[in-house]
């Protein structure tokens, strides 16, 4: 079992460094990709057949990842002009079955102030291997913040970030190739400062997760639903107690064998990033499909 809070380590001993990540599930393995700001990594990837022990498999994002060109105006710096590291935040990856590509998503500052507001991309041959950075950009001009990804069953791709200094979520239909922004198809909760966005489908029905704005400290989750990820959408509505148990929403995994869904969130620390930490909670429903989260100190994830 995982002990909620606890210092969670590698198959080798060593602490992950996964922090506001993703899991995706290829080739027989759940893979999970986050932060890692030690040294000069930007994106840690671990692999796990039962996602209760991890695997490190390397670094896919470093100051000295290979960079490509692939949108006119994309800043595809990996290092700032101080020569100190840029910010990588919030990794989502995706694999598009048409390219064969595996293609990450996050939110990019450029680590001297916090104004860059863009989001970046990369892409892989492979779902552990060194990725490419194809630079970031800010979609249609807007800010682009906190962010998550999420693929529908016939292949089209969506990315949701916190724009207008976070009062705005937007949500982005992505390109065929998932590369590039296709179309803004809503924005949502205008003025309600929401960041930490994470979302999940099921039965029919979109589950949108996000945070209210407080720096490091926790707060009130907040829950949307929709029946098309277009919209319309719901009121807002409180889910978990006052702190969200002292965590903030990184993304939802539904397991592939038995199709339960666990909500997968940081417990930060201010004061030492390096420090903070990971919960994992069941997200169960009621007969009405709203969503109920409580906490555990402990999780087997099956």
């Amino acid at each position: 079992m995982l002990t909620n809070g606890a210092i969670w380590r590698d198959t080798d001993g060593n602490i992950i460094h996964a922090h506001g990540g993703h899991m995706l599930f290829a080739q027989g393995y759940y893979y999970w990709y986050g932060e890692n700001r030690t040294n000069d990594t930007y994106v840690s990837v671990y692999r796990s057949t039962d996602l209760m022990h991890w695997e490190y498999r390397g670094d896919a994002l470093t100051t000295g990842s290979k960079t490509d060109s692939y949108r006119v105006r994309t800043d595809t710096s990996l290092v700032n002009a101080r020569g100190g590291k840029i910010n990588i935040e919030r990794p989502k990856v995706l694999y598009n079955g048409k390219t064969g590509k595996y293609v990450m998503w996050m939110h990019v500052e450029n680590g001297i102030d916090y104004h860059q507001a863009a989001c970046g991309v990369a892409v892989s041959d492979t779902p552990d291997g060194a990725f490419t950075y194809l630079g970031c950009f800010n979609p249609f001009g807007e800010m682009s913040r906190d962010c998550t990804l999420f693929q529908e069953e016939d292949g089209s791709a969506y990315f949701i970030s916190a724009a207008r200094d976070n009062a705005d979520l937007v949500i982005y239909r992505l390109s065929e190739d998932y590369l590039n922004i296709d179309v803004a198809v809503q924005r949502l909760f205008q003025g309600e400062y929401r960041e930490a966005p994470a979302l999940v489908k099921r039965e029919g029905i979109y589950y949108l997760f996000t945070s209210f704005c407080t720096g490091w400290d926790p707060n009130q989750c907040r829950y949307a639903t929709a029946k098309a990820i277009e919209g319309p959408w719901s009121m807002l509505t409180d889910i978990g107690d006052a702190t969200t148990f002292d965590t903030q929403p990184a993304f939802f995994l539904t397991v592939q064998e038995s199709g339960n869904i666990y909500y997968v969130s940081d417990r930060w620390n201010g004061k030492d990033y390096h420090d903070s930490r990971y919960v994992i909670l069941p997200l169960t429903f009621d007969d009405q499909a709203r969503p109920q989260l409580s906490f555990t100190d402990r999780i087997t994830i099956v």
